[in-house]
């Protein structure tokens, strides 16, 4: 399996610290508000990354944090007039509403800084004792030059830096480039105590901490978005490293940026949109769909066009699925001399499939053998095929959907008394050929909105 490290720029074979498991940590998001398309791309694309090593038998330690303090809750907490807490709280909560609808599987664990400020306060004691942190008048900085190896995530050089003054200057700080560990309290604002008196935490070391608690100093995979690698994860190795003396992550993995119609998302551009808004128009599945038709590291375009794109390529799969589950309830016997090409063929897809994950994730190739597999399915499974040979296509369908967390089977939906009374109605209208009667429910049907489809398999319906 090679996987893009964005560490050393190039792909390599993944090997485990430990054979048969994957220790891995994404950062999660900052709970101020409902989580928006942008926050779903890595959380989808990582998730997915999860689910193939689940697949090829590697047991997954996921830990994703929530940011639970932060200056942007703490302003919504005021603008609302409540505690910060009740912010935080509010917002994982429908964080995880989100997460479920778009089928991403629960963290192993989800961290809250605010639960874990006694490891941060131990850590910035450890990075003090060894040189690397420093207290001014309440405000703990990590001297970023003493680490000798900052930068090499980046590739930042830290003169250039400097000379162009990407970095606020604080009169207190000894050098330009030093980060906060630590800051004192404001007033109206949550703080906690500290041998640096009350305050709460900078934003980077929580990771740190959270990371080393619970996949321990080194871990396999640290993954995010592209727009984390500088400052927040280059400040992560920093003051791992130095605390930990001990190499922080073996492969770093980050997902390109999602635009909007070409256009950077943004509130002033008005093309700012959430999941919950997304999800108002579009099954949530479209919108994973739609996230894993691109390579995780290619930058992803969003517009309405290509979401009925996403959302008529799963429905292909979704319906041959469907149209598979009727023949498996009336095919009989084992699989036949004649079938047995067909089950080999089968594991061809399976291998493209398989290859193209294998390769950074390239679930864009891993979706387009899913399709050839499809097409397959709808040529050479019939009525006549056995019960074996599809059951080998559902199985592997199956397998397949579940690493990209494609949900196959339609949640089963009731109808009420009325409706199933006219769909039967117009069934038996059929049989007495009485086609004015049928054509005639069909019409009220389709203004209930409930479509009829006229398949061999019997009468199908859905929902518009």
């Amino acid at each position: 399996m090679k996987l893009y490290n964005t560490l050393t720029k190039k792909k390599e074979e993944f090997l485990p610290i430990e054979e048969g498991k994957v220790k891995m940590y994404v950062c999660g998001p900052t709970v101020y508000n409902y989580i928006h398309i942008g926050n779903a791309r890595p959380m989808i694309c990582f998730d997915t990354v999860r689910r193939y090593f689940e697949y090829k038998g590697y047991e997954v330690n996921y830990v994703s944090n929530f940011t639970d303090v932060d200056d942007k809750i703490i302003n919504k907490a005021i603008e609302e007039g409540i505690p910060a807490s009740d912010v935080a709280e509010k917002y994982i909560r429908e964080c995880k509403k989100d997460m479920a609808d778009l089928n991403i599987k629960p963290a192993t664990k989800n961290p809250k800084a605010t639960e874990e400020i006694s490891g941060m306060l131990d850590m910035i004691q450890t990075l003090i004792q060894k040189g690397y942190a420093y207290e001014k008048s309440g405000t703990v900085y990590f001297r970023t030059r003493k680490f000798e190896h900052y930068g090499k995530l980046s590739k930042k050089n830290l003169d250039e830096l400097e000379a162009g003054k990407r970095i606020a200057v604080e009169e207190q700080k000894e050098d330009a480039m030093d980060f906060v560990l630590w800051k004192p309290k404001k007033e109206g604002e949550p703080y906690w105590e500290s041998p640096w008196g009350n305050g709460r935490p900078g934003w980077h070391i929580e990771c740190s901490v959270m990371s080393k608690k619970y996949l321990g100093d080194t871990i396999d995979i640290h993954a995010g978005g592209e727009d984390l690698i500088f400052p927040h994860h280059e400040n992560e190795i920093a003051q791992s490293e130095a605390a930990n003396g001990a190499e922080f992550a073996h492969y770093w993995l980050h997902n390109a940026f999602l635009n909007i119609n070409n256009k950077k998302m943004s509130k002033s551009l008005g093309n700012f949109f959430t999941v919950r808004e997304i999800g108002e128009k579009y099954d949530l599945q479209v919108l994973r769909f739609f996230m894993l038709s691109a390579h995780y590291r290619s930058p992803l375009n969003f517009s309405e066009d290509l979401m009925e794109s996403s959302k008529n390529g799963l429905e292909r799969i979704v319906t041959a699925y469907q149209r598979l589950q009727d023949i498996l309830k009336r095919a009989e016997g084992e699989l036949r001399a004649e079938e047995q090409e067909k089950a080999d063929k089968i594991q061809d897809y399976v291998q493209k499939f398989q290859e193209a994950m294998e390769d950074d994730f390239n679930t864009a190739d891993a979706i387009a053998a899913i399709f050839e597999l499809v097409k397959f399915m709808n040529v050479e499974l019939t009525e006549e095929s056995s019960n074996a040979l599809a059951q080998c296509f559902e199985k592997n369908m199956k397998a397949l959907a579940e690493v990209l967390g494609i949900i196959l089977q339609q949640q089963e939906e009731i109808l009420d008394a009325e409706i199933e009374d006219l769909i039967q109605e117009r069934q038996e209208a059929r049989k007495s050929k009485d086609f004015a009667r049928a054509d005639e429910i069909r019409d009220v049907l389709l203004e209930k909105g409930i479509v009829l489809k006229d398949t061999r398999e019997g009468v199908q319906w859905k929902r518009v």
